[in-house]
């Protein structure tokens, strides 16, 4: 068994990760009202909240802000933030990468979507929570939170 990705902090680290706490979000905030994922059309994800919002995330940036420990740990290495893509290495001749799409989604429970992406990878658990938290309309953009 590998222990690669456990990391020890000091007392001085555990406090501040305590400290940088996110702040909690009202229930009718991480509650959908409704959930389309427009796996048929290949364009997104879109949810209505309960607190009348409303967010959409296309599939790329789905993919790219993957919330599962894997991937979450390798966007904190390489200073990116969920959704922004990894850079591109240069080549002579860049190789065609297919774009970013479900070939399977699943709800978890009443909390969450998981997605069998098309690269393989299905780690991630969307959860509302999370979801709310990186919205990309513009009034959440600009404030860097969802209201």
């Amino acid at each position: 068994m590998s222990h690669e990705g456990i990391r020890i902090v000091s007392a001085e680290e555990a406090r501040r990760d305590l400290n940088d706490e996110p702040v909690r979000l009202s229930a009718d905030a991480v509650a959908p009202l409704k959930v389309r994922v427009k796996k048929t059309e290949g364009t997104g994800v879109e949810i209505d909240w309960r607190d009348g919002h409303r967010s959409s995330w296309n599939f790329r940036w789905l993919r790219d802000a993957c919330p599962c420990a894997t991937c979450h740990d390798e966007r904190e290495k390489s200073g990116r933030v969920p959704g922004q893509p990894k850079p591109k290495q240069q080549a002579l001749l860049a190789m065609y990468e297919a774009p970013p799409r479900p070939v399977e989604v699943t709800p978890v429970g009443k909390y969450a979507l998981k997605f069998k992406w098309n690269d393989g990878h299905e780690a991630g658990i969307y959860s509302w929570d999370y979801l709310r938290r990186v919205c990309q309309c513009p009034k959440c953009r600009s404030s860097g939170s969802a209201d």
